[in-house]
């Protein structure tokens, strides 16, 4: 299905810059310069940049030898910014030159009412200026300047912070209250008391810094199993970095129903077969699917009607499947590859099986049909194949920790039901799109204004919510846009590259909307397996043999990886999926056999 990537609106409102207010008392100090390298003539120093927009230029400057230059990038608006010291119930004028499309200049924790201005066109450097009065215990501000979602680079040279001189900064003290959460099979929620005068913490695991957050809340993320972890956290701001807290020691959980029962092999190959329909690629029966596929996916079980939950499934009817077999025939077979160590799933969705368990009642009428396919066939469990309009957020669903639109809230209680009814050997993969789980790192439902795609990144909820469940996801690596990858850069499907960048998001984790305290924790490699179109003829983004085998390379040797650089390297990465083992052997087994003559070692 076609997809196109959302676009963030373009919020334009005029911003009127504030008059000069008359000094209060309070505030009888010699005004100063406050700002630290305005001008920019010590490159970055005093001056923190959003995922490394900004640098200094020598061209174009409004004044001395070097000016900020910062570059917007999918949902990142080139945020450069200084935190200063200031002193309470005293006024302040902020500003500063400027160049480029949306550039605005601003300062917030004020105390009071925080200020910006801007400019929609500045072709040549145009001053812009506000200001504003602290709060009654206000003792540091954060100045700033940044461009707009989309557009081009934006120029800032000699901006100025002119008031009161504060008071000196103090180290910060060392955190306290440091709690971990419940922890899965592979992070740990940790969360801590604010500290007065921090801008931002780092957060250590045993002596090595793994992330540095501005909330109180950090998690954790690709860890191991069933292993203990000590964790402390630091506060800091313009003078340094605070002693450590008190340690906390968390355990991660036994991984859950990640590898039901250890049966599945090291590396599994996983395919569609199409077994309530026919197309151009023939019907194929259950029993003559190679011994290749480990785990094989019956499509479809598709709904009454979109809102209903109900699912049926039924075998391609021999007037569209001449070659279809006998309904005994399709059981017994399913019973032969279960004997052979394969697993039989129902995938329930695809492109044409819209699914929207937007009532409870929606949700309790999935459970019992679901449970009736899987009895009726004898089947180890369940795909979910949502596509489409299945899943999308609500306006103001924006964490993807606490969902709270109903489709994907029953969708994932009615999960849950599931598994708990079939037990630990219950087998559940999803196939999900890029444009609801990668996409998830630009963008995430309708956004904080309103505007984008709310599908977007919708899978995500649903991920983290059974990951202790989740047997595999493999993402369809196919009918997709170009998607920005953990490099920042735009990725597009059809060569090794893409599986790279998309599989190393998903065993990497990543902030969702690029906002680093709702991050994304990273999925096991043996949950994770790539999902590839079996031949041209199946799906937009085939993917030749030896651009899979680079892929794997890379990601399970770290060779042949090309211009993009992993965070790690993975050889319990599960295997691969495709759509479909009906296109395979239309195509002569080419994916399959690639699969086996691979060497993982």
């Amino acid at each position: 299905m076609d997809r196109t990537r959302p676009l963030t609106l373009l919020l334009a409102g005029s911003l009127a810059a504030g008059g000069l207010l008359a000094l209060t008392p309070a505030a009888q100090a010699a005004d100063t310069e406050l700002a630290r390298n305005g001008g920019f003539e010590a490159g970055l120093d005093g001056w923190s940049c959003t995922a490394g927009s900004g640098a200094v230029v020598p061209s174009p400057v409004h004044g001395g030898a070097k000016a900020l230059q910062a570059t917007p990038a999918g949902s990142d608006n080139a945020k450069c910014s200084q935190t200063v010291t200031v002193k309470p119930n005293s006024t302040y004028t902020l500003s500063g030159w400027v160049r480029g499309s949306y550039v605005y200049l601003g300062a917030s924790g004020t105390g009071t009412t925080d200020v910006s201005t801007w400019t929609a066109s500045a072709p040549d450097w145009q001053k812009l200026t506000t200001s504003f009065t602290t709060g009654a215990s206000t003792t540091s501000v954060t100045i700033y300047t940044h461009g707009w979602y989309g557009t081009p680079a934006y120029q800032a040279d000699d901006l100025s912070l002119y008031g009161p001189g504060g008071d000196p900064v103090q180290l910060p003290a060392a955190p306290t209250g440091l709690t971990a959460g419940s922890p899965t099979s592979t992070s740990v929620p940790l969360s801590w008391t604010a500290v007065s005068g921090a801008t931002s913490y780092n957060v250590y695991q045993g002596a090595t810094r793994i992330q540095t957050v501005t909330g109180t809340t950090a998690t954790a993320t690709g860890l191991t199993a069933s292993t203990p972890y000590t964790f402390q956290v630091t506060a800091v701001n313009s003078v340094g970095e605070s002693p450590k807290s008190a340690p906390v020691t968390a355990t991660t959980t036994s991984g859950g129903g990640g590898d039901p029962g250890g049966s599945l092999p090291a590396h599994a190959l996983v395919g569609y077969l199409h077994a309530s329909f026919a197309n151009g690629s023939g019907y194929t029966r259950v029993a003559d699917v190679p011994d290749s596929w480990d785990v094989i996916n019956l499509a479809f079980g598709e709904p009454t009607s979109v809102t209903s939950g109900d699912i049926r499934f039924t075998l391609c009817p021999a007037t569209e499947c001449p070659n279809v077999e006998s309904l005994a025939d399709f059981k017994a077979a399913i019973k032969a590859k279960q004997a052979a160590g394969k697993k039989v799933l129902i995938s329930i969705g695809g492109q044409n099986g819209q699914v929207q368990l937007s009532t409870t009642a929606a949700r309790d009428t999935f459970v019992s049909s679901v449970s009736k396919i899987i009895d009726e066939y004898g089947l180890d469990g369940l795909d979910i194949d949502f596509e489409g309009h299945s899943l999308s957020l609500q306006t103001g669903d924006t964490d993807f920790r606490n969902p709270t639109s109903p489709v994907v809230v029953n969708l994932i209680q009615a999960v849950k039901t599931l598994k708990a009814k079939y037990g630990a050997k219950f087998v559940l993969t999803m196939a999900p799109e890029t444009f609801f789980v990668q996409l998830g790192y630009q963008y995430y439902g309708s956004g904080p204004w309103g505007g984008q795609d709310p599908r977007a990144g919708a899978y995500l909820p649903v991920i983290h919510a059974l990951r202790d469940d989740l047997t595999l996801l493999h993402v369809q690596d196919y009918n997709s846009g170009s998607i920005m990858g953990l490099d920042n850069q735009y990725h597009s499907m059809g060569g090794a590259d893409f599986h790279i960048a998309m599989t190393d998001m998903l065993l990497t984790g990543f902030p969702v909307a690029g906002n680093t305290d709702r991050f994304f924790p990273a999925l096991r490699p043996d949950q994770v397996a790539i999902g590839l179109p079996a031949s041209t003829q199946a799906g937009n983004g085939h993917t030749s043999p030896a651009e899979v085998n680079k892929a794997l390379d890379c990601l399970t040797k770290k060779t042949n990886c090309g211009t993009y650089q992993t965070h790690g390297t993975w050889p319990a990465l599960r295997g691969l999926m495709t759509w479909s083992v009906n296109w395979d052997r239309y195509n002569q087994w080419e994916f399959s056999k690639n699969f086996d003559a691979y060497n993982w070692s």
